[in-house]
């Protein structure tokens, strides 16, 4: 998947700044897709050379002006496109804490209970992040209301998943972490 197909999906939500768009690609796609505001910007440049996007200067006082992004109808026929085409191989891990993990036994065992500890506490955090994501999209109704109701629900399913993911990531690191207990206490009685 390209780039340009992550930021139109979050164009869907309507008109953006650059700054606008790295925030909601941290709050929105970033259980999916992870880019830095310099690529951001740059694929913006790129899109609106090649129509896919617009852009309109808003002039502001106190600030430097912006740019405000909106999807074109070449945009849409874009994502059109897109979503129809077949999806390649599914993703893979490439997690540099799975190969510290693969290597804990003749490695810093201690060291890596810490980098699992910090990865336990950022899936926490993000999940709470995303929960509170939830609740707005949700705005006092139910699941199942909303999905009646809502003009959009592609948003709500990417986040259900990018929760489920956040889940399993602390379910296994609180496995993990207790495994690693058990084995300090075994090689303690040991020595």
């Amino acid at each position: 998947m390209a780039l340009r197909n992550a930021v139109m999906a979050a164009l869907l939500q309507g008109e953006a700044s650059g700054y606008d768009l790295a925030k909601a690609f941290d709050a929105t796609v970033a259980d999916f897709w992870m880019s830095t505001p310099q690529q951001l910007y740059r694929e913006l440049e790129r899109m609106e050379a090649e129509g896919l996007v617009t852009a309109r200067v808003v002039e502001q006082k106190r600030r430097p002006n912006k740019r405000l992004f909106s999807l074109t109808e070449a945009g849409r026929t874009a994502i059109h496109a897109y979503t129809a085409e077949p999806l390649g191989k599914p993703a893979v891990i490439r997690d540099e804490l799975l190969v510290k993990v693969q290597c804990l036994d003749a490695g810093d065992m201690e060291a890596v209970r810490t980098a699992i500890a910090e990865r336990t506490d950022w899936a926490t955090a993000k999940l709470a992040r995303y929960e509170r994501l939830r609740q707005r999209l949700l705005d006092g109704r139910s699941e199942e209301a909303y999905f009646a109701e809502a003009e959009r629900i592609g948003p709500y399913l990417t986040l259900l998943r990018g929760m489920a993911f956040e889940r399993e990531n602390l379910q296994w690191g609180d496995m993990a972490l207790r495994r690693l207990e058990q084995r300090t206490a075994a090689l303690r009685a040991d020595g």
